[in-house]
């Protein structure tokens, strides 16, 4: 049996539908089982609970444990799990101590790495799902407002992440691999909002502000951290003028191209109507 941390995450949820695919058997993780609306074959259990029984491999998303793993990997072990595959990112590689993200995930991937299990950590760069965000403003007509114009990303569908974690468990080609994950294409965030626009026929616009100005916005907002702002802006800056490095890895690893961006915006039209 496989258990799917964050079962009903942008990226869980999906790793659940690949893994039915395979004909695994899967215990899905919710905070709210009676709401996680997964499939009626799918095991759903609380995320508090955490029952390991009869378990042998765990896809483990880390944004469930920010505040730690606590005994989690020593429950596991003992549960007779043999395998974690977890969501790392692409923020891993970033050697800057003050990087958040960086620290965050590296601190669960030693974790993993010292507790004797066999791990694959699978670290995509940024989620085409973080769109959603401008949902609201592109509704309501009103632009997308963020620093950097001109920052290039590559961003990700998260089929394709849940397709190599979902390969990761099943099979053993990935045991001990940190594969880095990215979209098809370098784009900007203008970029992303034209093309949100082209698909869902929704007049969709960007508008460029100040770090300053978003820096105060996002500390405005739920679980956000002056230290973790700070890392996300300098990010960005760091993506001026230059293209963003397109990873061959979804390809190589699934057998297929990765989705572009324009199929995710079609993938979640209705958001933005």
């Amino acid at each position: 049996m496989i258990l799917v941390t964050g079962a009903t995450g942008n990226v869980g949820r999906h790793v659940v539908g690949e893994l039915l695919c395979a004909n695994a058997r899967i215990r899905a993780l919710s905070r709210d089982p009676a709401s996680a609306n997964l499939p009626g074959d799918v095991e759903v259990a609380r995320t508090d609970e955490m029952p390991m029984d009869g378990v042998t491999s765990l896809f483990l998303n880390p944004a469930v444990f920010w505040h730690g793993l606590g005994d989690v990997l020593d429950r596991a072990k003992s549960a007779g799990v043999t395998r974690v595959v977890m969501l790392s990112s692409a923020a891993a590689l970033d050697t800057d101590p003050s990087n958040h993200i960086a620290a965050h995930h590296l601190e669960v991937e030693r974790a993993i790495e010292d507790s004797g299990l066999e791990w694959t950590f699978v670290r995509p760069g940024e989620f085409s799902s973080n769109a959603l965000a401008w949902s609201e403003a592109i509704r309501a007509g009103e632009p997308v407002r963020e620093p950097f114009a001109a920052a290039r990303t590559t961003p990700i569908h998260e089929r394709d992440i849940a397709a190599v974690a979902a390969l990761a468990l099943t099979a053993d080609d990935l045991v001990g691999a940190k594969p880095v994950l990215s979209g098809p294409e370098s784009l900007t965030h203008p970029d992303m909002v034209r093309i949100i626009g082209e698909v869902t026929g929704r007049p969709a616009r960007f508008e460029e502000i100040t770090p300053e100005e978003t820096r105060k916005e996002m500390l405005t907002m739920p679980y956000m951290r002056e230290g973790l702002v700070d890392t996300l802006l300098r990010m960005r800056a760091e993506s001026l003028d230059r293209p963003a490095e397109i990873s061959p890895e979804v390809e190589r690893i699934t057998g297929r191209p990765g989705r572009t961006f324009a199929e995710w915006a079609a993938d979640h039209s209705d958001g933005f109507r």
